[in-house]
């Protein structure tokens, strides 16, 4: 009797774990959290512009920014980070009035050297001011034409590792040297990362909750299709987008049975879509997970005030007086997460966040990375390629012949 199969079965979390134990050796971003970073903070104290601008999309910008405005209203910075990640025109010249472009380091960032958007806003802006070796830095692949365009002109480059995806490369120089550049604590950003990691390949306990979370979305995938993430705090709204490209471009591919896969991440922001999303979550159809994100200490005190006199007596909510914008802000989203539970047929789970800082916001960035790779790996696909993506550019590029 022989036995033959063309279908493959979900594997089992210690094989997922062995898995992305065995991508640490072809998979660079695992290993980023260990890197040496004294080149790039030595080469950041050396930037004396005031306005860092950076050119780049998707990958070589959304980390980044999602760093750079979780930490911004907290942090007095002495310089101002730019991102121009369109070529819409009206974005961009909008966005150049708020800078002086003589005093602008322009940081052009492109893991291939020939995104579309970011040389043609480089050279756009080339023609407002020259960019040369005294205002530029380049972040690329070692081989590709923008590093060479840099060498060829004197241009700091820093080179990118062709195993590190776009998507996956916030912890890289290309999130690392713009960051470093405006004073932002590299280092402890790793060790946020570090953290996460050493947990993870601790291997003393295969199932993790990383992987645990993975197989349930993998196994319930048909039915909840719609992953949410609830961020109760403004200050997550870039991450969310980043969150958006890392989840939506890694994982909507076909599998290795020739299923087409369905995840489709959504981005939310507490108290302002308890009034528009909420309702869809609560009583629409229940396809949708929901992960909650709260901050605990936001490092700011600012109270509602107790008036002493009789003018808002007649308004509402005169119980909340006294209690600071931060509390207020985590019983929304508490009252938020038990109206969910108390539905009980929305999975839902929470991530509080101790305080605002770097090592907080990586330790996010890097868990949510780990749980794409192993949702991933469940699911039997190419997490780090983005083939439909490539077949659009191929398309684009026809249209110039």
């Amino acid at each position: 009797m022989k036995y033959t199969k063309n279908f493959h079965q979900i594997k089992s979390n210690t094989e997922i774990f062995e898995r992305i134990q065995a991508e640490c050796e072809t998979i660079g971003y695992y290993n980023l959290p260990y890197q040496d970073t004294a080149d790039i903070k030595k080469y950041a104290k050396s930037i004396t512009k005031k306005h860092i601008v950076v050119l780049g999309i998707g990958g070589s910008s959304l980390g980044a920014k999602a760093i750079y405005e979780f930490l911004l209203p907290s942090n007095n910075y002495n310089k101002e980070l730019l991102f121009l990640e369109t070529v819409d025109p009206l974005k961009i010249n909008h966005s150049l009035k708020k800078v002086d472009l003589n005093d602008t380091q322009f940081v052009i960032i492109s893991k291939s050297g020939t995104t579309i958007e970011t040389i043609s806003i480089f050279k756009y802006l080339n023609a407002l001011v020259e960019i040369n070796t005294t205002n530029c830095t380049i972040i690329s692949e070692a081989k590709s034409a923008l590093t060479q365009f840099a060498n060829k002109h004197n241009i700091k480059a820093f080179d990118l590792a062709e195993n590190v995806g776009g998507r996956f490369s916030v912890f890289s120089v290309v999130g690392l040297v713009p960051l470093a550049m405006v004073g932002v604590d590299i280092d402890n950003l790793l060790n946020g990362c570090k953290r996460v990691a050493d947990s993870f390949f601790e291997k003393t306990d295969y199932y993790k909750p990383i992987i645990s979370k993975a197989r349930f979305l993998v196994e319930n995938k048909s039915r909840f299709n719609v992953n949410v993430v609830f961020s109760y705090s403004s200050l997550l709204e870039s991450f969310n987008k980043w969150y958006v490209q890392l989840w939506a471009e890694s994982l909507g591919k076909v599998n290795v049975n020739g299923t087409r896969q369905a995840l489709t991440p959504i981005g939310l922001v507490g108290p302002v879509d308890q009034h528009s999303f909420l309702q869809m979550i609560m009583d629409g159809v229940r396809d949708k997970t929901v992960t909650f994100i709260k901050i605990d200490d936001l490092r700011d005190s600012s109270i509602i005030p107790k008036t002493p006199s009789n003018k808002f007596d007649e308004l509402a909510w005169n119980c909340a007086e006294g209690f600071s914008l931060n509390e207020l802000l985590n019983m929304q989203a508490d009252a938020t997460i038990q109206s969910i539970q108390e539905q009980g047929d929305i999975p839902c789970d929470v991530i509080s966040v101790r305080t605002v800082d770097e090592y907080n916001i990586a330790k996010i960035m890097f868990s949510y990375q780990l749980l794409v790779s192993c949702i991933g790996a469940f699911l039997q696909i190419n997490t780090y390629d983005q083939p439909s993506v490539e077949n659009g550019k191929i398309n684009l590029a026809e249209k110039f012949s």
